[in-house]
């Protein structure tokens, strides 16, 4: 027996974060990054609308990029002295993902780290509050995913919290918010919806029910986000849409190994974190040659679906020169040598991250399976831009 699960309710389309002035409740803690959801005025008006609805609202903020552990924990406490009955986040992944980690902790203060990490293993939630997400970047689609990425600062690894009791009640899916974006986040956040809908189309818990949002989400990023990337707002509102239809497919299909790898690298280096969606877009041509062994004719269909024509063999090949395209015009390294990883530096991990990527809670879906040695050719692949041909 298989699952689909998505938020209740999904309010979208410019303006739509005007429904906070519809819920019902007493208190909330909004959940805030660094501060551009300030700076534009989104905070002032969810406030607004908060307070017509009569709810007392605290905000937590200066959620980190690739939030940590100890935020959490931190955000935890927060809750626990407030008591709201709903939780909000608004900004980009991080204090969405940060915010769903401090639920699980709020609600049972003595859940440690470890026994969620576990996929599928979360505390039944909503004992004290309900979960509104309000996405500003066009990427992670964590507004409508069980998913939630947290760092370990203390060893340098990210892990994939999975369980469908972090999935939100209330998605609110507003392009305005996604309208301040600069170019580098549009580029980056696109390319890893992009890479959303293509693991969740040859993930091996695809479905006739997630293939459908995969294969449109596909078709509109790559229709939109060179637009997108160009400051269009239309562009923008699509691409918007797109990356929330990937969530909904990989939530439910699950992933791969491109989002092993880049959970596993993204903190890994002496050079700073490599953005995710930058870590994703570098390996995604590269885990295609390597998966197509097992899912030739499922990213034969996605060629298809975006106009590529040939053979199998042809379509897939045209696939990932597609994907570099786009990468280069975004201008995304091709390699981690590129992005500027030491070469001695990563000889010294690449065999200790291969091992964490293998056991990454997104292996297990993956159209092929890996071995720790062979996970360790493909990173040393995405280093030098080496041919994938095993």
């Amino acid at each position: 027996m298989m699952r689909f699960t998505l938020p209740r309710d999904m309010y979208y389309g410019k303006g739509a974060l005007e429904e906070l002035k519809n819920i019902k409740g007493d208190k909330a803690v909004l959940v805030l990054g660094g501060g551009s959801m300030k700076r534009f005025g989104f905070v002032d008006k969810a406030l607004g609308y908060l307070k017509e609805a009569g709810i007392e609202t605290k905000l937590f903020e200066n959620v980190e990029a690739d939030p940590s552990v100890e935020t959490v924990m931190k955000g935890a406490k927060f809750m626990r002295e407030f008591q709201p009955d709903w939780i909000i986040s608004m900004g980009g992944g991080s204090p969405i993902d940060a915010a769903k980690a401090m639920w699980v902790f709020y609600e049972y203060p003595d859940t440690t780290f470890d026994e969620i990490i576990q996929p599928f293993s979360f505390p039944t939630l909503r004992k004290k509050a309900k979960f509104i997400a309000i996405p500003s970047t066009s990427g992670t689609a964590t507004e409508v995913t069980a998913f939630s990425v947290i760092t370990d600062y203390s060893t340098g690894v990210k892990y994939p919290l999975a369980d469908f009791n972090i999935t939100p009640d209330i998605a609110i899916v507003d392009p305005e918010l996604a309208e301040t974006m600069p170019a580098k986040l549009t580029a980056h956040t696109g390319m890893d919806a992009l890479t959303h809908a293509i693991e969740a189309y040859v993930s091996d818990m695809h479905s006739p029910f997630t293939d459908p949002l995969a294969i449109k989400a596909i078709q509109m990023i790559f229709k939109y986000l060179p637009d997108s990337y160009q400051g269009d707002k239309d562009a923008r509102e699509q691409m918007h849409y797109a990356q929330c239809l990937a969530g909904q497919a990989f939530s439910n299909a699950l992933l791969g190994i491109t989002h092993s790898m880049a959970h596993k690298t993204g903190a890994a280096f002496s050079t700073g974190h490599i953005p995710h969606g930058c870590a994703n877009a570098i390996y995604l041509p590269y885990v295609i040659r390597f998966n197509a062994k097992n899912a030739k004719a499922r990213y034969a269909d996605i060629a298809r679906s975006a106009g590529i024509e040939g053979d199998d063999n042809q379509c897939v090949d045209i696939l990932c020169d597609k994907i570099r395209d786009y990468n280069a015009k975004f201008d995304i390294p091709k390699t981690l040598q590129e992005y500027g990883i030491q070469e001695e530096e990563f000889k010294n991990k690449v065999g200790h991250i291969a091992e964490l990527a293998v056991e990454d809670a997104c292996t297990g879906s993956n159209p092929r399976p890996v071995t720790p040695a062979e996970m360790e050719k493909l990173l040393t692949c995405t280093y030098y831009g080496k041919t994938v041909d095993f």
